[in-house]
């Protein structure tokens, strides 16, 4: 039998647990909506829901009704309704609009299962717990869970183009666009919505930051009409629908001359626009903007700075509660690699951090976790949390640019979590990343987090099979940080591949390691980047030494590191807030994995470890080859334990990575071998 993955993590397979089977056919033959409550929207979607999930694990789906027949059933509703879910619910406060309470409810005649929530959008979340508990095996005749997100804004960015490619995309081409074509009759379109849906998320941006001339189009009368419609079916699954939009829209479309955001004219274009957009997309979420980064046009061109340009447009959006997202990944593109002083890393801070308090309070400042570009590596933003006046939310990358490309396994929760987990310092200890992302440090108006997306039209959505728990435990994880990388690795590995414990087993340990596995065998201790130019996959240590696009690792023959120190480098480590600062600009003190982004030193000094930094290059770069080699055995053990489709497949993606871990090996130990003339201790093969 095979499993082609396009049902991911909602495969609802048959209950096979006898035991288990009977239990939930007991609860779940009826489905009652208490009389009164409307069968449409959100929650006509809830019941759907439901209703296909049972009928795919036990076989038939409950019949519905607004009055129980049953000793046993299982109930939807609103809170605060007026309703009998209310008095069942036993006051129940502790809960956001999309909070929820599952909770099995024992009276004298009849017992019952509460899926309800403070909205609409709070029982559809509270159904995929239930069906999310059940195909995990789990009791649910003592429920009694309450839920609400961390994070008001739980988004995912498309970076979809509308000829159909993907930037950085790794799983085949877009599920929104085709030849200069919205696909807006696309059935997969609201299959995404799904599983979107299933872990929360309610913010979506359709098209590439990157805003091409075609999708300049998508915000007038000539796309809105196909636009409307995924906005729609992604109502129904409470995710607003927000567009990247381009920042001279005003020239490129709109008969002007300039982008001026001071300028009269270009301010009424956009808000010509933004009611055009509304009068098709009534919940329209807002725009998606990159401006003055990487050759897009932007406010310095007209002598204004951000605070200007995001003001323009959020003007525009305010009468309609429109958000204006806009990206900080902002520097001075054209670097000279003979000028040491010009730091990328410094760039975000630099901009952004002297406009605090001037930006509307409908704009969101959007943060890569990292000052650079999604590395398998790097210190979080030192951005993140030091405007004190500026609503900010983090941002992610999903997709694997820099982290195998889901050719190779890289597992992103564990590093995003350190991220999430990093204390600041900006209003004292305890000011983390995670608590400022929810607006509790700042007390911003809006914020969350945010991230760039990893599907596409492959058949299994993501390319590698496992490339799915990134997206499923970036849901999970933004819904609730605190749970931990193995709880929602085993989560998604139950889900999508079943019950088999050895099964489990593989897929969870493979998962946990995989993202050191991949940094062992990448670029060392923080220093980044050494990839193939443009492609971003495969070893090219000096690929980007000498661009104008930056210098990362400044290897000699003495030595290796950036010195971003405040005495002798850029001063890039003033930029955090102490004791973080005096931290990473000490030789003495700076964490070993990020040694080499904030120092350059010699091939001979030290680690914490005890190894030269030479010898830990040579070790980590054989050690990655090997763990993927003992990983490939594991997974070999699995044959026949998991369907034939996939197990294939994931076999030729674990050779493939083999492939280039073993080429990332020789390249990088010859390189620093030459470099150095230091061999390794062990005289290992090293060309």
């Amino acid at each position: 039998m095979g499993d082609n993955g396009y049902a991911a993590w909602l495969r609802y397979g048959q209950v096979k647990d006898e035991t288990r089977l009977e239990q939930y056919a007991g609860w779940m033959g009826e489905l009652v909506l208490p009389a009164g409550v409307p069968m449409e929207g959100i929650l006509k979607t809830a019941a759907v829901e439901l209703s296909r999930g049972i009928r795919s694990m036990l076989g038939a789906a409950p019949s519905v009704t607004h009055e129980p027949s049953r000793q046993r059933f299982i109930v939807l509703g609103v809170l605060g309704g007026g309703t009998w879910v209310d008095d069942a619910a036993g006051g129940v406060t502790a809960l956001t609009n999309e909070g929820y309470l599952l909770k099995t409810v024992r009276e004298a005649e009849k017992e019952y299962i509460i899926a309800a929530g403070k909205s609409e959008k709070a029982v559809l979340y509270a159904v995929f717990h239930l069906l999310r508990l059940m195909q995990s095996g789990a009791a649910i005749d003592q429920l009694n869970l309450v839920e609400s997100p961390k994070y008001s804004l739980r988004m995912i960015n498309h970076w979809d183009n509308m000829d159909g490619s993907v930037e950085r995309g790794y799983s085949g081409r877009s599920i929104f666009y085709d030849n200069n074509n919205v696909l807006s009759d696309s059935e997969r379109i609201r299959d995404y919505a799904r599983l979107m849906a299933s872990v929360g998320i309610n913010g979506i941006a359709i098209n590439n930051v990157n805003v091409h001339r075609e999708e300049t189009f998508l915000i007038t009368e000539k796309l809105l009409p196909d636009v409307a419609r995924i906005a729609e079916v992604f109502g129904e699954y409470g995710i607003k629908l927000f567009l990247s939009v381009n920042y001279a829209g005003t020239i490129e479309i709109g008969g002007l001359e300039t982008a001026d955001p001071l300028d009269p004219a270009v301010r009424g274009w956009w808000k010509e626009k933004a009611a055009e957009v509304y009068r098709y997309i009534p919940d329209f979420g807002g725009f998606l903007v990159k401006a003055d980064s990487e050759n897009r046009p932007g406010p310095f061109t007209y002598g204004r700075d951000h605070a200007d340009g995001a003001n323009m447009l959020a003007e525009a959006l305010e009468p309609y509660g429109g958000l204006v997202l806009w990206r900080c990944f902002v520097y001075n593109c054209h670097q000279d690699w003979r000028d040491r002083s010009t730091d990328r890393a410094r760039a975000a801070y630099d901009h952004f951090k002297p406009l605090d308090g001037r930006f509307k309070d409908n704009v969101i400042l959007q943060i890569k976790n990292g000052p650079m570009d999604f590395q398998v590596r790097e210190p979080v933003s030192p951005l993140f949390g030091a405007m004190e006046h500026t609503n900010q939310m983090m941002e992610f990358q999903i997709a694997q640019e820099y982290t195998g490309q889901q050719k190779d396994v890289c597992f992103l929760i564990p590093q995003w979590k350190e991220v999430l987990n990093f204390d600041t310092y900006v209003k004292g200890a305890g000011s983390t990343v995670k608590e400022i992302a929810a607006g509790s440090v700042h007390a911003y108006t809006h914020s969350g987090i945010t991230a760039v997306s990893n599907i596409g039209n492959d058949e299994n959505w993501t390319g590698h099979h496992l490339a799915q728990a990134n997206l499923y435990g970036y849901g999970c994880l933004i819904w609730n940080p605190e749970l931990s990388s193995e709880e929602i690795a085993a989560e998604w590995a139950v889900q999508t591949f079943g019950g088999n414990k050895d099964v489990q087993e593989v897929l969870v340990n493979f998962l946990l390691e995989s993202w050191s596995i991949y940094e062992n065998y990448t670029a060392p201790l923080g220093v980044g980047w050494m990839v193939t130019p443009h492609y971003h996959y495969g070893p090219d240590i000096d690929g980007y030494e000498y661009s104008k696009w930056g210098t990362y690792h400044f290897a000699d023959h003495k030595g290796i590191g950036v010195d971003r120190t405040v005495a002798t480098g850029t001063g890039y480590s003033s930029q955090y807030t102490l004791p973080n600062a005096e931290i990473y600009d000490s030789l003495e003190a700076c964490p070993d994995e990020l040694l080499l982004f904030f120092h350059h030193v010699p091939y001979t000094h030290r680690l914490k470890s005890g190894k030269t930094v030479i010898q830990h290059i040579y070790d980590t770069h054989f050690a990655g080859v090997e763990r993927v080699e003992y990983w490939i055995g594991r997974w070999q053990e699995l044959e026949g334990l998991v369907d034939g489709d996939r197990f294939r497949h994931v076999t030729g993606r674990m050779n493939r990575q083999l492939e280039n871990a073993k080429q990332w090996r020789d390249i990088v130990n010859t390189y620093f071998f030459r470099k150095s003339g230091i061999p390794d201790a062990r005289n290992r093969v090293i060309y």
